[in-house]
């Protein structure tokens, strides 16, 4: 059995789960050992982590009002801290201190809304155990669920998702580029990636206002929300700046999907008013869509999104409305 399964199996935050649910979660799950007296965390600290202890102790400080330092909490094998701050994306509440040499498993927050987003019966579970554990601690079992699913689904949209187009963010992206990468034998992976812009836009935004381009873009976004493939990844990164990452895509599969996305955006009309008088004006929209795969192109994520940048270049001097790739003729 996976040595890291074996040690969760039987915690509060996963009880219930199923092999293979264990085994989804434990890849996110990185072992670090303290020494007796490390801090793990103090009092202020961005809260980008959660922990859970594997073995050893450790305890949770904080200061009084006569500014002395008491232990609040003692966390053993199987408990766990730090959940609250990438939950609610706030500061850490207190110092966190190793009491005797421990071995913790740590949940980055990024991998915690991932695995909300990804895998929602596992987020489901452990936002309900993390409830009713923290319930027990706090003897406020009344309501507290419904409270922390509220503000995990809160914290998880505010930090992988645009407001505007409800596509994910560049960080969002560009991280699960780089774990795509990550997860390889040492090889590039097959992968792509699409870079878009919409085109003639910043004329648009001047023509009509800065709501029509809002508007735009979340037109824009809906749509490109539908096309994605399950496994694949939209995101807006910048005004009208899109990307597209295609785990699993070689260079075909990726200028099919761009030619997809080219034809679903020339497809797209929108009614902007154009004066005072409230006349409506019916705009077209078209994009310019440039496309780099792995090894092809790159042979690392940064590298392929470069790539497929240059490739966008190469789209707009060709006249605009068009996919092009980086390599060989455009399609």
């Amino acid at each position: 059995m996976n040595p890291i399964v074996a040690s969760i199996a039987d915690t509060p935050l996963f009880v219930g789960m199923s092999g293979l649910e264990l085994n989804a979660v434990s890849a996110f799950l990185e072992p670090r050992r303290y020494r007796k007296g490390a801090v793990i965390c103090r009092r202020g600290d961005p809260g980008t982590e959660m922990f859970i202890v594997r073995a050893g102790r450790v305890a949770s400080m904080a200061v009084d009002r006569d500014g002395n330092e008491r232990q609040l909490y003692e966390f053993g094998p199987g408990r766990f801290f730090g959940e609250m701050s990438i939950i609610e994306n706030e500061p850490r509440s207190a110092t966190c201190v190793v009491l005797e040499e421990t071995e913790l498993l740590v949940l980055e927050g990024l991998d915690f809304y991932r695995l909300v987003w990804e895998h929602p019966m596992i987020g489901s579970r452990m936002l309900a155990s993390m409830a009713r554990v923290m319930a027990g601690w706090l003897d406020e079992a009344s309501g507290f669920l419904h409270d922390l699913v509220r503000w995990g689904e809160t914290a998880r949209k505010r930090a992988i998702t645009d407001e505007l187009s409800g596509l994910f963010n560049r960080r969002f992206i560009e991280e699960s580029a780089r774990a795509r990468f990550s997860r390889g034998s040492g090889e590039a992976p097959v992968c792509s990636a699409l870079m878009l812009d919409l085109d003639r836009f910043h004329a648009l935004n001047e023509r009509y206002g800065t709501k029509a381009g809002d508007s735009i873009i979340s037109k824009a976004g809906t749509a490109y929300g539908r096309l994605v493939r399950d496994g694949d990844f939209a995101a807006r990164l910048a005004g009208d700046e899109f990307a597209f990452f295609m785990p699993d895509a070689g260079p075909e599969e990726a200028v099919a999907a761009a030619e997809r996305i080219r034809a679903e955006t020339e497809a797209l009309v929108i009614d902007l008013e154009s004066g005072p008088g409230g006349k409506l004006d019916r705009v077209r929209l078209s994009a310019s869509i440039g496309v780099a795969s792995s090894p092809t192109d790159a042979a690392d994520p940064d590298a392929l999104f470069a790539a497929a940048d240059k490739a966008l270049f190469k789209a707009k001097e060709g006249g605009r409305n068009r996919v092009a790739r980086l390599a060989g003729p455009s399609p």
